[in-house]
């Protein structure tokens, strides 16, 4: 089939990008050969992306031939990404971001459809790919798109009280309204003899507001109905539209209040992709070693989590006093202990000097003793392995059908390091393992963490080695309106996506973020069938979920239904106060 430009396509598309060609085409080649003339556009938006259009009835068959393919490896729904296009074309639309991993070659596909407004529907994936569920759910209530034969169509990010015919990321919604509506939430009903405990929103293991609700019988789990999103921050109402390019940079890495540099990175690298902007090879190395920083404080967070939950008290303050190591390097190299403000697009804000070097290889030394001591005394502790063993298993077949990703489907064999598959910042000239067990239980997930916190060290150490000298920012003119794009990075806790559509006047016209959490939440309740009530917040935490990187959508006051702007002057009036009552 030839490549033709789809009557659909909104006006300013960007050409195809040319030059570097790091594609395996293969993949391309094959739906262009089997799906023929359903295929209506090819578009290379990226040197490792490309997008096709097709019609919305044919989107189920060519995302499933991809997603169920038997000789591509790790094939992953990556994010779904649905637009309010009418102000550009008359439509809505909808893209499914697929990819193939395993080191099977850096390739990522758009599979996108156009839905006329008078008829907005399209077909959905879940009855045959558990993954697409919050996907399918979130376009249905946040733009008002139909998902067809959907099983599970509850509400899933809105208020409790949000009217069901207002869509706030429709372009004619403004961000602060705030429509009243009726408090309910159709839980599932408890069966014969089953009695409903509650686990959350507010619970004693719970760093935020989830609510788990278990059907138990006896001290059985034998189901489990989530209920989250509870922390609504409007960051992608918010950022359409409003905020220029690299102010977005800064609310992007406020995303998570944990592992927020990986977002920041994955923000500037989609639009340094759709604005094919050459990022300094020396900050690309910055990138890297900030961004293996973040996650050696965020691992070793986590294990100290694990040990606590399981009683073992000592894990718990040994890795967090190891942690505290990190955070001081990381104060010391940006300025703060957590939200670095390190990134630009076309690359960093700040150098690492010379001096700051010596004190990063001097730190890391320190690091590294410390944690063979805290490792030694964990995994020889019997009861802290026997409480981990065979609990929240999640088999292989369960991780890849829910396109679990990170730690938690390394852990249930899945072969699969974004950092390694596509590569990005540093990563492809660094040398380093990806560790992956197959047992997929909650001991697995932290040895594996304890291996990755080793491959950081050594990420870190030799991209120190490494590092060229030369510019730390690219200089850029401006950024053609309506290109499309994603940028992807391994995060701590797996894969983190965002889809970016540029605008006109410096700004975006459609932001889509996808964190890790948001693919691994919803195969928790398929790891605690079967296991204890006791056993439900080790099971929870060894996931290790980010509640605040997946819940980014509305800002409403649940009990009064007003919105209010502040000023920054009354924000600060109000947090003055705040603290002179505590």
């Amino acid at each position: 089939m030839s490549e033709k430009v789809s009557k659909d396509a909104p006006a300013g598309k960007s050409k195809p990008i040319e030059g570097r060609v790091e594609v395996t085409r293969k993949y391309l080649d094959d739906i262009i050969e089997k799906f023929g003339e359903k295929i209506k556009d090819v578009k290379q938006v990226a040197y490792n992306q490309w997008l096709i259009t097709v019609e919305r009835e044919d989107l189920p068959e060519i995302v499933l031939y991809f997603l169920d393919h038997p000789e591509w490896k790790e094939t992953q729904l990556s994010t779904m990404v649905a637009t309010d296009e009418r102000p550009l074309n008359g439509k809505f639309s909808i893209i499914y971001w697929l990819s193939v991993n395993g080191k099977a070659g850096d390739f990522y596909l758009g599979v996108k459809a156009y839905i006329p407004e008078n008829e907005s529907w399209f077909i959905s994936i879940t009855p045959k790919h558990r993954g697409a569920n919050w996907y399918e759910r979130e376009a249905m209530e946040m733009l008002g798109l139909e998902a067809r034969g959907h099983p599970d169509p509850r509400r899933l990010v809105l208020p409790d009280d949000w009217p069901s015919y207002v869509y706030p990321l429709r372009k004619d919604f403004h961000y602060s309204d705030s429509p009243p509506g009726e408090k309910f939430y159709p839980y599932k009903k408890p069966k014969e003899n089953e009695f409903v405990v509650p686990y959350g929103p507010y619970h004693v293991a719970l760093e935020e507001a989830a609510h788990f609700r278990l059907y138990v019988r006896g001290e059985t789990i034998t189901d489990v109905d989530y209920r989250g999103f509870y922390a609504h921050r409007g960051i992608e109402k918010i950022v359409e539209g409003r905020l220029t390019y690299d102010q977005v940079c800064f609310i992007a890495e406020r995303i998570c209040g944990i592992c927020g540099c990986t977002h920041s990175t994955a923000y500037c690298q989609a639009v340094e992709r759709a604005g094919e902007i050459e990022v300094p090879e020396r900050a690309e190395y910055i990138r890297t070693i900030v961004l293996e920083i973040e996650r050696l404080h965020s691992h070793l967070l986590h294990l100290g989590i694990v040990c606590h939950l399981t009683g073992y008290d000592y894990g718990f303050m040994k890795a967090w006093k190891i942690r505290e190591h990190v955070m001081w390097l990381a104060e010391r190299l940006t300025g703060n202990r957590k939200t670095y403000g390190m990134l630009l697009i076309g690359g960093v804000r700040r150098d690492i000097l010379e001096y700051r070097r010596s004190l990063i290889e001097k730190t890391i030394k320190n690091i590294k003793t410390e944690f063979e001591e805290f490792v030694d005394a964990t995994i020889s502790t019997r009861t802290f392995v026997k409480r981990c063993e065979e609990v929240g298993v999640l088999p292989y077949k369960l991780a890849k059908e829910w396109d679990v990703d990170g730690p938690l489907g390394r852990a249930s064999g899945r072969d699969f390091d974004v950092r390694r598959d596509h590569p990005y910042a540093a990563y492809k000239d660094l040398d380093f393992k990806v560790p992956v067990y197959k047992e997929g239980d909650v001991l697995a997930r932290a040895l594996l963490r304890i291996e990755e916190v080793r491959e950081s060290i050594w990420i870190i150490e030799q991209a120190l080695d490494m590092m060229p000298g030369g510019d730390i920012l690219a200089e850029y003119k401006g950024i053609p309106a309506y290109r499309e794009a994603i940028g992807v990075t391994e995060a701590p806790r797996g894969e983190n996506v965002h889809y970016v559509m540029t605008g006109p006047g410096n700004k975006l016209y459609r932001y889509r973020v996808r964190a890790a959490t948001y693919n691994n939440l919803p195969a928790v309740p398929d790891m605690m069938r079967g296991y204890t009530i006791a056993d439900a917040p080790l099971i929870v935490a060894s996931i290790d979920p980010c509640y605040s990187c997946t819940e980014r959508v509305q800002i409403v006051d649940v009990e009064t239904g007003k919105v209010k702007v502040l000023t920054q002057a009354q924000f600060n009036k109000l947090s003055i106060k705040a603290s002179r009552r505590v």
